[in-house]
């Protein structure tokens, strides 16, 4: 009775969670839809759905009497600029409000069929999140947010095909649908080798002979559009921008930006599509015959993206459904996947990779890379695999005892022993950087601000006996080898001393290595607070005030844009520092961590010359280090609070992959 008892207990509080849980993404959901909608609609009606207004608009192509081609604005097919044409009236009357609200539902739409389709077994939580989780998705995703900028149709095909294969009744009917969508974007048309190889041959010819129909009966009554379309520009690979151009995220489009052309780039785009294509349908035909027909769906349109002549960013959301394949026996190795398609179609290259001309033919074909990936080289788990529902679970520990009854405060951040998987750490911490980058550049606050308050800092230095940083300059500068180390400091340490420690921590003691990397992310955070709330001139840029600039030399600070240095980064971020903040870090955690004395010496030399390195070359006040000194300690604390100790029970019989200093042994719980 007793067990009964809590079971049902148990029972009530998990679904009261879930439903907390679905309330609160469904709030997310509709917040990303409304912001969506506000972000088109407030733009000027000349400036918002620009390609649609190109359409349907006064001077759009619809209007004109010619071809729908000559004015090279129209990309889409002969079919869809028939079906459009009558519509163009009423849509000039609606322009804006209707098309984007139908995006919308569009969106909607999608995400509630991908909900339904998600390959079983799917738990009770699972598919009630599934919905609002998916719309979110959709919502951040670039393609959307590219088709409501734009006034795209793209992902009508995407939906048509959708509802042709979970939603549709009857072969007859989900073989229409699929041939609208290969009418309106005749890639789609691959999705007819997946029906058929799967046993829905029925669906497969309708799906071509619907396409086939729609599209002679384009051609009838618009025979020159339908030649220049298919004939002329090769179905459509002419159209639109330049091929060669970033957005067009095909093999063509790589192979041109890669130099080559004519008969050569040619030969090379056909045979690796062929290849892309047998590859890629085989996979799809065995991930549906083993009743995973949505990542089926997705690498078929993986495929698509890759082979067509031109893949427009608006046409990539396929990529965004192969997230629902599973990659990883452990459990730690789970997210690699779902996280990389995440990040790779709703941020730019250029934020996933850092600014090196050797990564340049990758961060200029991310999203295609992720396509030819997931459809031919992705090791999805099959269901019939024993770690599709439960891989090789992580080790957890918990916390020695705190002093506080309230520590952790977060009872699920659970303590784990093992390492993280490596492409992902990497992964995350690149993005987090790039985060941080973009949102110092845009808390700029204003140079007058930054002035006012070097001076409230210069009061206050004086005030306390500690302003000194103009003699430190001045006497660094006569001598010259005191500013040349101390440049060379400055300008060398920063990032190679935290990312050395993390990695030794990485390899050495991973469960301190997720405290550590807790701890200075913390800091990080509430550093750019400081950097929106206080923006600072250091001393370099003060006016009047004789700071020698040892390592950017002279300025023009009449100038806003005074230097090359402020297209990289915002030079009035000053409080607090992290130049000082990331070192004292650096050193703690040698000091903390290091078994031997000489080490934990060694490591406290690091803050010391960084706080008279961002001194002497006037890139700080002493208050600036005072501030990164702060946060430093807010970050530890923060992991404190949060997270527990940074000393763990470990249970009997767990063997950490790393020797780490842990605490006391506990019993395993009783399985």
């Amino acid at each position: 009775m007793a067990n009964a008892e809590h079971s049902v207990r148990g029972s009530a509080t998990t679904d009261t969670r879930t439903g907390a849980a679905r309330a609160a993404l469904w709030l997310v959901a509709a917040v990303l839809a409304i912001r969506q909608a506000a972000a088109v609609l407030r733009q000027p009606p000349g400036e918002r759905l620009t390609d649609l207004e190109t359409w349907i608009g006064e001077n759009g192509v619809l209007h004109v009497k010619g071809s729908l081609y000559d004015a090279d604005k129209f990309t889409g097919t002969p079919f869809a600029g028939l079906v459009l044409k009558p519509l163009a009236r009423s849509a000039e009357q609606s322009l804006g409000v209707a098309w984007t609200f139908g995006t919308l539902l569009l969106v909607v739409g999608i995400g509630l069929v991908v909900a339904r389709a998600l390959p079983g077994p799917v738990s009770r939580r699972s598919g009630l999140l599934a919905a609002p989780i998916a719309i979110s998705l959709l919502m951040l995703s670039l393609p959307v947010r590219n088709s409501f900028y734009l006034g795209q149709t793209s992902i009508i095909p995407v939906l048509l095909v959708l509802l042709g294969c979970f939603a549709a009744r009857g072969e007859r009917s989900s073989g229409v649908l699929i041939g609208l969508g290969a009418a309106l974007q005749p890639t789609v048309l691959l999705f007819a080798p997946l029906l058929w190889f799967t046993g829905r041959k029925n669906a497969a010819v309708t799906s071509a002979g619907t396409f086939a129909a729609l599209s002679a009966l384009a051609w009838a009554a618009l025979p020159s559009d339908s030649w220049a379309y298919w004939v002329h520009h090769v179905a459509g690979a002419g159209l639109g921008a330049r091929p060669d151009s970033l957005a067009n995220q095909s093999l063509h489009g790589a192979l041109l930006r890669f130099g080559l052309e004519g008969p050569l780039e040619i030969a090379l785009y056909v045979a690796l599509a062929a290849a892309v294509c047998w590859f890629g349908l085989r996979r799809a035909v065995r991930y549906a015959q083993d009743g995973q027909l949505l990542l089926a769906v997705a690498l078929t349109g993986c495929v698509a993206v890759a082979v067509s002549p031109t893949a427009w960013q608006h046409q990539l959301l396929w990529v965004l459904l192969a997230v629902v394949g599973r990659v990883g026996k452990r459990a730690s190795d789970r997210m690699l996947w779902p996280v990389l398609i995440i990040l790779a179609i709703t941020l730019p290259g250029k934020m996933l990779l850092p600014n090196m001309a050797v990564l340049y033919p990758i961060r200029e074909n991310v999203l295609l890379i992720a396509a030819v990936a997931a459809a031919c080289a992705v090791p999805f788990l099959p269901r019939t695999s024993p770690y599709f529902r439960r891989p090789v679970p992580t080790e957890y520990a918990t916390p020695a005892p705190a002093r506080w009854a309230l520590v952790p405060l977060l009872p699920f951040w659970r303590r784990v022993l093992s390492r993280p998987n490596l492409l992902l750490e990497l992964l995350v911490i690149r993005v987090g950087y790039s985060v941080y980058s973009h949102i110092r550049a845009a808390a700029t606050g204003g140079v007058a601000a930054a002035e006012e308050h070097g001076r409230q800092i210069v009061s206050a230095e004086r005030a306390l006996g500690l302003d000194v940083e103009h003699w430190v300059n001045h006497a660094v500068v006569n001598a010259k080898w005191a500013e040349a180390f101390f440049d060379f400091y400055y300008t060398s340490f920063h990032f190679v001393v935290p990312l050395a420690i993390l990695g030794v921590l990485y390899v050495r003691r991973p469960a301190d290595y997720r405290w550590a990397r807790s701890s200075l992310a913390f800091a990080t955070v509430l550093a750019l607070l400081g950097f929106w709330l206080y923006p600072l001139a250091p001393p370099r840029l003060m006016p009047g005030m004789g700071f020698i600039d040892t390592v950017h030399g002279p300025q023009d600070l009449a100038n806003p844009d005074y230097g090359a240095m402020t297209a990289v980064t915002n030079q009035y971020a000053a409080m607090p520092s992290l130049h000082f903040g990331w070192s004292l870090w650096c050193g703690l955690v040698v000091f903390i961590l290091a078994p031997k004395l000489w080490m934990k010496l060694l490591g406290l030399l690091h803050p010391l010359f960084t706080v008279c390195a961002i001194v002497a070359t006037a890139n700080h006040w002493v208050l600036d280090a005072a501030g990164g000194a702060a946060v430093v300690g807010a970050g530890f604390g923060l992991t404190y609070v949060l997270a527990g100790r940074r000393d763990l029970l470990v249970p009997q019989g767990a063997v950490p992959p790393a020797r780490a200093h842990v605490g006391t042994p506990v019993p395993a719980a009783p399985k």
